[in-house]
C-alpha cells in the first residue's frame, strides 16, 4: 500500500464516529465518564453553597404559592410551616440549598453530559454544543417555572380545600405542614416538570443521531398521549387540573419535537415512506372490520 492510499484511508476513517469510538477503551470511557461525573459534582456542590448564602429568599419563593393558597381558602392566621424536631429546620434548608443548586449547575452538568457524549459524533454535531447547553438548561429551569407557576397554585388551593369544618359535630380539620415534607413535594415536582420539559431537546438528539425519524415519531403519537397521561398520574397531586398541566404540555412537547425531527433529523428511506403509507391505508379498513 502506497503513502498516498494510507492518507486517503485515513482521512477517510477520521470522520467516522464508530471509528473515532473504537479509539478509546473501555476503561479509557469510564476514566471519562469518572471525569465528566467529577466536574458535575462540583459544580451541583459549589452552586449549593451559593444557593445556601440566598436560602431565606429562595424559600421565600417558592412558598408564595402555598401562602397565596391558604390565603384563598381563608384559613386562620397567616401560612406556616412547621418542624418536630431541632435539626429538622436545618435539613430543610440543606433540601433547599440542593434545589437551587441544581438549577444554577444545570449549564455545567448538561455541558459535561455534552463532552462525554461527543466523541461519537461528527463534527458537524459536535458545534451545536453551546446551543445544546443553553436550550438544556432553559428547558429545565423553565419546566420547573412552569410547575411553580401554573401547577402549585393549583394542587396547594386543592390540598387546603379539604381543611375546614366537617360533620354536625363542628369538627375542624387543620392542615399543620411541615417544612420537610413540604419541599420534598416542592422538589418532586420541580424535577418532574424540569424533565418533562426537555421531551423536545432528547427527541431532536435522537433524531439527529438517526435513532427516530419524524414518521416514526408521528406514529407513535398515540401511544405517547396514553403514556404522558400515565406519568401525570402518578407525578402530580391527584387532583384532575394538576394532571392536565403536565399530560397537556408533554403532548405538545412532543408533537413540537416532531416538527424538530424533520428539520434536524435524517429524512425517512425510501422503504419507511412505503411502509408508512401502506400503514395509512390500511387503517380505515381495519376500522371497518
Amino acid at each position: 500500500m502506497t503513502a498516498a492510499s494510507e492518507g486517503d484511508r485515513t482521512a477517510a476513517t477520521s470522520g467516522d464516529p464508530a471509528v473515532e469510538a473504537k479509539s478509546m477503551t473501555f476503561w479509557e470511557h469510564l476514566d471519562e465518564l469518572r471525569r465528566r461525573l467529577v466536574w458535575s459534582i462540583t459544580a451541583f456542590f459549589v452552586a449549593c453553597g451559593a444557593a445556601w448564602a440566598v436560602r431565606e429568599e429562595l424559600l421565600a419563593w417558592l412558598v408564595k404559592p402555598f401562602a397565596d393558597s391558604w390565603a384563598a381558602q381563608h384559613l386562620p392566621g397567616p401560612a406556616t410551616l412547621h418542624f418536630g424536631a431541632p435539626g429538622a429546620a436545618f435539613v430543610a434548608y440543606l433540601k433547599l440549598s440542593m434545589i437551587g443548586g441544581v438549577a444554577l449547575a444545570a449549564p455545567m452538568i448538561f455541558y459535561q453530559l455534552w463532552s462525554f457524549v461527543a466523541p461519537g459524533l461528527y463534527a458537524k454535531e459536535k458545534r451545536y454544543v453551546i446551543p445544546f447547553v443553553l436550550a438544556s438548561s432553559s428547558l429545565f429551569v423553565g419546566g420547573g417555572y412552569f410547575g411553580w407557576r401554573a401547577a402549585f397554585p393549583l394542587a396547594f388551593n386543592y390540598f387546603l380545600g379539604m381543611s375546614g369544618t366537617v360533620g354536625g359535630q363542628g369538627v375542624t380539620i387543620t392542615p399543620t405542614v411541615m417544612i420537610g415534607e413540604y419541599l420534598d413535594f416542592v422538589m418532586q415536582m420541580l424535577l418532574a416538570f424540569g424533565v418533562v420539559f426537555e421531551i423536545p431537546l432528547f427527541i431532536t438528539f435522537l433524531a439527529m443521531a438517526g435513532v427516530v425519524t419524524y414518521l416514526s415519531l408521528f406514529r407513535f403519537g398515540r401511544w405517547f398521549v396514553l403514556i404522558a397521561f400515565v406519568v401525570a398520574a402518578v407525578m402530580t397531586p391527584p387532583d384532575v387540573t394538576s394532571q392536565l398541566l403536565m399530560a397537556v404540555p408533554m403532548c405538545l412537547l412532543y408533537f413540537l419535537s416532531i416538527g424538530l425531527a424533520y428539520l434536524f433529523g435524517r429524512k425517512p428511506t425510501p422503504e419507511e415512506l412505503a411502509d408508512y403509507r401502506r400503514n395509512k391505508k390500511r387503517k380505515p379498513a381495519s376500522d371497518e372490520g
